[in-house]
């Protein structure tokens, strides 16, 4: 496979996006931001603190970790799905010397782009509002981009699998909103019953909230870095795979 192939696939994301970034990043921006204010100023007038932190604090580093992740898992499901199927833009680059497996890492490294890119804008938002204590949170930049290599792995999985575009509604209710809910962004998991906690340690959003929230405060979260790398690398093979089986039939 050559890298240089599936960085021009990237590019070609990259300057469809610069012609649309203002209204796509205008609606992924208002919707954390949205939360932060509705959840963080309105229920944190009356749940004041959380293990000593005040609710609007707690839950700002949550909130890098969904804009992040919502933005590579709308990329590579419903983004994907459409340049595959109604638009055939897969089509049109596999007549070039783009090869499969290059475009489909194209599409995956440009799923990571957007949710570093996503997440580093609420990185800035949430600065400026003095919400961080630590500036050790630039660290999580380069680990937002490992971590939404994980969500567009799975999601372009879903994409490879689902018999049409109505079909990802059952991924984000049933998987998503789940996640989102029980990642520990809202409330720490430790007052809920212990399998929810189990459970939750088993999916990458849990493990970025851990991230951002622990370099806020200025620590460093190793066992959370190393588990997004492994999980990273194990995940890689598998939406090539179903991807190209659906694409070359």
């Amino acid at each position: 496979m050559r890298l240089k192939s599936a960085f021009r696939v990237w590019q070609r994301n990259f300057t469809v996006y610069t012609k649309l970034y203002k209204s796509s990043i205008a609606l992924n921006f208002i919707e954390p931001i949205l939360y932060l204010s509705a959840l963080g100023l309105g229920l944190g007038a009356f749940v004041k603190e959380i293990d000593g932190v005040p609710y609007i604090k707690f839950i700002a580093p949550g909130i890098i970790a969904s804009s992040s992740m919502f933005a590579a898992t709308y990329e590579c499901t419903y983004g994907t799905y459409v340049r595959m199927t109604y638009q055939k833009t897969f089509d049109a680059i596999l007549a070039t010397p783009v090869g499969i497996y290059e475009l489909l890492s194209g599409e995956l490294l440009w799923g990571a782009a957007k949710s570093m890119l996503y997440g580093t804008t609420i990185i800035l938002v949430i600065s400026l509002f003095g919400l961080v204590d630590s500036a050790m949170i630039l660290l999580a930049i380069p680990l937002l981009f490992v971590s939404g290599l994980i969500f567009a792995e799975i999601s372009m999985i879903v994409a490879a699998i689902v018999p049409g575009i109505d079909s990802f509604n059952y991924f984000y209710t049933l998987f998503m909103t789940p996640m989102f809910l029980f990642s520990g962004i809202f409330f720490p998991l430790h007052t809920l019953p212990d399998i929810v906690s189990k459970i939750a340690f088993f999916t990458p959003l849990y493990h970025l909230v851990n991230i951002c929230r622990t370099l806020s405060i200025g620590r460093f979260p190793i066992t959370d870095i190393a588990w997004i790398f492994v999980v990273a690398l194990i995940f890689a093979p598998y939406p090539l795979r179903l991807m190209r089986r659906r694409v070359i039939k």
